[in-house]
């Protein structure tokens, strides 16, 4: 099955715990359990759910740092599990590269959210692509100042000394 596909089941997953407010997980373990009418959710679109589970805190935490004007709380319950799956895959899925995962959130998008979300959604995940690339230096370690003793100025040192 496409990753695209399975994307969408993990929408699909990731919009019920949503609506219904109950937790990820426990909803995911009900969907593998007991697929119902659809087929069974594909390996990848289990992964999405987990890690978007698992890392929900960061993701979201990213999302608001990066958005302006709309925390991750009033964003609608679609554009919201869109971007945190496309968030997920920039930030902690190596395999699928960056450009990927904002035009499969774009393609979502474009089929279901309103008219401004996909704008909305290419830019927030734009943002979060360019500060993923910044450099952390974790072994830096901040400079202590020096005591320095003071010094003779300039013109001082330039004149002839008196005899």
């Amino acid at each position: 099955m496409a990753r695209s596909t399975a994307r969408k089941r993990a929408l699909n997953t990731l919009y019920e715990a949503d609506e219904k407010g109950q937790d990820i997980l426990s909803l995911l373990d009900e969907r593998i359990a007991e697929p119902g009418a659809q087929t069974p959710l594909p390996d990848y679109a289990i992964e999405i759910v987990r890690g978007v589970a698992e890392h929900r805190r960061d993701i979201d935490t990213a999302l608001n740092e990066h958005s302006t004007g709309w925390k991750v709380r009033r964003m609608g319950v679609v554009d919201r599990n869109i971007l945190r799956i496309a968030t997920w895959e920039i930030l902690f899925n190596e395999e699928i590269p960056d450009k990927v995962a904002i035009d499969e959130a774009l393609g979502l998008a474009k089929t279901l959210c309103d008219d401004d979300s996909p704008a909305f959604i290419h830019g927030l995940l734009s943002a979060i692509c360019v500060d993923k690339e910044r450099p952390i230096d974790d072994d830096v370690k901040p400079v202590e100042p020096v005591a320095v003793e003071p010094s003779v100025p300039a013109t001082a040192a330039a004149e002839p000394a008196d005899e």
